[in-house]
């Protein structure tokens, strides 16, 4: 039976929280990239401390941390919970209008009119949906679910405890990172400063699903000089940087896609190209659940760019690879009792836990390997960094019970 009391404080909070606009910015030199953050972050730092939390802080560079003091004398490890702040930079984020269903029945769910549905027969969510209230938008931006439905989680589960003094519970740490979307939440993340013995993010997955194995993940950044000329002069002269790096990109193992693969397949992702004909730059994403799959990767593209580099004389290719960030599963592997931990509160709360790799990141990807041991908790938002993103008000209550029997002693 679902508590309308939380239900309400969770879908007010999430309302809210996705007023804002707290779109990251890739191409920003300032961390948080984008002013929008401060402005969610600001108004959680209140609500903190409205709740009553301690050391709650706020800095520089957009993390807000808190502590929910311990109502036990009993020693008890510190639990941290963390979520983002940021939405993804690729769809617009401003001027959400969002729709709220109040009892799903099934049927397709049109988008204000954009034209966009979301059509029931391709969404195997919505059938776990039947008479949850969602929440969609108007088909003209990003819900913001993610991760503003972990946000509003976890200031839910402060409420409830808030409420119900009589639950024995360690200390709780809180943190709230900016910029998560752009692979930048946990740089200047201070594990020492939020003291927590490990973690969960609070970062997608429909209810049930809880993920201690993430990609690990480089980029390729590929520069490509080449030479321009007035086109009606350009024999054996002009160097075309575009057809330089559109022959890169269509030498990519087609099966290698992200638009191809699933499970435990990597691939090799073309993300972002600026280019004219004398210079071009190409963003590749390499993704894999083995470490060593990567070194493959760079191989395979080194062996593609020496193919093309001898077909453009006069060209200039030149490749740099960064890391990005690493499978939490090395580091989470060695702490066994943090996953019993979160499938024992799963199953408290009635649900079955699933356990899914995630073809993607969290911030708990670069705390495991930073010391901090955090895997991530389903949200119950699905379609996360598109027009037809939906969150379940349901499945945040869920997070709620699952969060509580986490900390609960």
């Amino acid at each position: 039976m679902i508590d309308q009391s939380l239900k309400k404080t969770v879908l007010d909070t999430f309302l809210k929280y996705i007023a804002i606009d707290t779109r990251s910015s890739e191409d920003s030199g300032t961390h948080p990239s984008t002013d929008g953050q401060f402005v969610l972050a600001r108004l959680i730092a209140d609500e903190l401390k409205t709740l009553g939390l301690r050391d709650v802080s706020l800095d520089e560079h957009c993390y807000v941390m808190a502590s929910f003091p311990a109502n036990v004398e009993t020693e008890t490890p510190v639990i941290g919970l963390i979520a983002h702040l940021d939405t993804s930079p690729e769809l617009p984020g401003n001027c959400t209008n969002p729709q709220v269903i109040s009892s799903y029945n099934g049927e397709d769910i049109a988008l204000g009119n954009s034209g966009i549905v979301i059509k029931a027969r391709d969404d195997a969510y919505l059938r776990e949906a039947l008479g949850h209230t969602l929440i969609v938008t108007d088909g003209t931006t990003l819900l913001g679910a993610d991760d503003k439905a972990g946000v509003a989680a976890i200031l839910g589960l402060l409420v409830y405890l808030n409420n119900h003094p009589e639950i024995p519970h360690g200390t709780i740490k809180i943190g709230f990172t900016p910029d998560e979307e752009i692979g930048r939440g946990a740089d200047l993340f201070d594990i020492r400063k939020f003291g927590a013995d490990f973690a969960y993010t609070v970062d997608g997955g429909f209810i049930g699903e809880y993920n201690d194995e993430t990609f690990s993940a480089d980029e390729a950044v590929i520069e490509i000089k080449g030479k321009d000329i007035h086109p009606g002069y350009a024999k054996n002269i002009m160097v075309n940087a575009i057809r330089i790096a559109a022959d890169i990109i269509s030498r990519l193992p087609k099966e290698m896609a992200p638009e191809t693969t699933d499970e435990y397949q990597g691939y090799l992702h073309p993300r972002s190209l600026d280019c004219c004909i004398s210079n071009a730059k190409l963003k590749i994403l390499f993704r894999t659940f083995s470490d060593g799959k990567l070194v493959e990767y760079k191989n395979m593209l080194n062996k593609i760019i020496d193919e093309v580099s001898k077909l453009y004389p006069g060209s200039d290719i030149k490749q740099s690879i960064s890391e990005t960030y690493r499978n939490m599963k090395t580091v989470i592997d060695r702490h066994p009792e943090i996953t019993r931990r979160l499938e024992d509160a799963i199953l408290k709360a009635g649900l079955k836990p699933i356990r899914k790799p995630i073809r993607g990141g969290t911030d708990g990807s670069r705390l495991s390997a930073m010391g901090l041991p955090t895997p991530n908790i389903f949200t119950g938002g699905v379609n996360a960094h598109s027009l037809t993103e939906w969150q379940s008000i349901d499945a945040l209550v869920n997070v709620v019970e699952v969060l509580k029997n986490i900390v609960i002693l």
